[in-house]
């Protein structure tokens, strides 16, 4: 919704052959884009088995991990689609190479990840270091630093710099503030923050347990906690939540 109601923003034409969506997830992105393209192969890699088997006779799904050395000839997608597999990487810039090799002369490669940082437009909140939310994105980049997949790829600027060192020109660096809850005065964002609100209140129990629980060592009733303090945090509503992507 924050893109236009648009699955990329790449200018890659009107007839695209083929695209790569890697770390495809459930797969969506991947068959709404050869819904998009018919005449194009599309093709969906991840490390699980999550994939309808029901999918438009343009769309393959394999299972594949993004980190070892990728299958497929080099310079052969016109389109390489990379979104949120922050946490999920040891080398990032192993991964921009790798696009950038298998892509055609003039391809394209676009990236969306999201900065776990959780942001408040209440000025008391922003400045307020002792705040569960800078304690949640903390443990979060402890977590992956422990492990060696970092969970700061979207900030700093990392991903525009990673992408100029591979060797990626006209690179365009783009961001949204993503509301969490429907408190925005505007339309648009008051609806997103509506189903985003949705989303990660189903979602914060499953996205605290491996890298808080496991990885850090915090047992079940402690991660149930600061879970619940967080949903208390985003059902405040003076408490006006983003975050940036």
């Amino acid at each position: 919704m924050l893109m236009d109601n648009k699955l990329f923003l790449a200018p890659i034409g009107d007839n695209p052959q083929k695209i790569l969506d890697v770390g495809t997830g459930t797969g969506i992105w991947a068959i709404d884009i050869a819904d998009e393209f018919p005449s194009a192969e599309v093709i969906g890699t991840d490390i699980s088995a999550v994939q309808p088997s029901w999918v438009p006779p343009n769309c393959a799904f394999q299972i594949d991990d993004a980190q070892l050395n990728w299958t497929f000839q080099r310079e052969t997608f016109d389109f390489v689609h990379i979104r949120q597999l922050y946490g999920g990487i040891d080398d990032w810039g192993k991964l921009y190479q790798q696009a950038f090799d298998h892509l055609k002369p003039g391809g394209w490669f676009e990236n969306v990840e999201i900065d776990l940082e959780t942001r408040s437009e209440n000025p008391k909140i922003a400045n307020d270091e002792s705040h569960v939310f800078k304690q949640w994105c903390q443990l979060f980049w402890d977590a992956g630093d422990k492990i060696g997949r970092t969970f700061k790829i979207a900030r700093d600027g990392q991903m525009e710099k990673l992408m100029h060192e591979t060797g990626f020109v006209d690179v365009v660096h783009k961001e949204w503030k993503v509301p969490i809850g429907g408190w925005p005065q505007d339309p648009l964002l008051k609806r997103v923050g509506q189903y985003n609100g949705l989303f990660i209140d189903q979602s914060l129990d499953g996205f605290a347990v491996y890298p808080i629980g496991q990885i850090l060592g915090w047992t079940m009733d402690e991660v149930m906690v600061l879970v619940a303090k967080m949903r208390a945090e985003f059902k405040n509503p003076k408490t006006l939540p983003y975050y940036v992507m």
